[in-house]
């Protein structure tokens, strides 16, 4: 079964951290830019940072750009989010998504989803 799993979300007072984890399985990442997603109630779904695939190249929206930082470790097959210095804005569901392409390009659908992990920023 060809899945993303998130995992990392939580409850976090505003000013906090967290890091997202994004781990493939039933196949390898090597071959895919990553994206990770957010979608907040009532919100449309904002795709907010992407990597390539050799981790080389990162973009980020300018609303967690200096806040957040993709990595990936392609030996482990997982994508990381280090999210830092959150604001209540922060509050969505968090997805990872794997875009068959050496990099990051605007306009494809992603190929393979995960189910999302719940972060909410809170005091």
């Amino acid at each position: 079964q060809l899945q993303l799993v998130e995992s990392g979300g939580g409850l976090v007072q505003p000013g906090g951290s967290l890091r997202l984890s994004c781990v493939a399985s039933g196949f390898t990442l090597d071959y895919y830019a990553i994206g990770w997603f957010r979608q907040a109630p009532g919100k449309e779904r904002e795709e907010f940072s992407c990597i390539s695939r050799s981790g080389g190249s990162t973009n980020y929206a300018d609303s967690v750009k200096g806040r957040f930082t993709i990595s990936r470790d392609n030996a482990k097959n997982t994508v990381y989010l280090q999210m830092n210095s959150l604001k209540p804005e922060d509050t969505a569901v968090y997805y990872c998504a794997a875009l068959r392409f050496s990099i990051c390009v605007a306009g494809y659908e992603y190929d393979y989803w995960g189910q999302g992990t719940q972060v909410t920023v809170s005091s």
